[in-house]
């Protein structure tokens, strides 16, 4: 009967890490969207100064 209450340990012990690790993987996933809306805001930024080059040739 003891083996019983080992595996149901171990089962209850896998159960609390895969909760951890989803509860991490969240937080990395919440940190990478991040990342991509700053490189968006960069890219919208980037875009626009280049709206406003004129080719040389325009500018004589």
């Amino acid at each position: 009967m003891m083996w019983v209450w080992i595996f149901l340990g171990i089962a209850f012990a896998g159960l609390v890490m895969t909760v951890f690790f989803v509860i991490w993987l969240a937080h990395k996933a919440g940190d990478l969207f991040s990342e991509f809306k700053m490189i968006g805001g960069h890219v919208s930024d980037f875009l626009e100064t280049l709206g406003t080059l004129r080719p040389r040739a325009e500018q004589e």
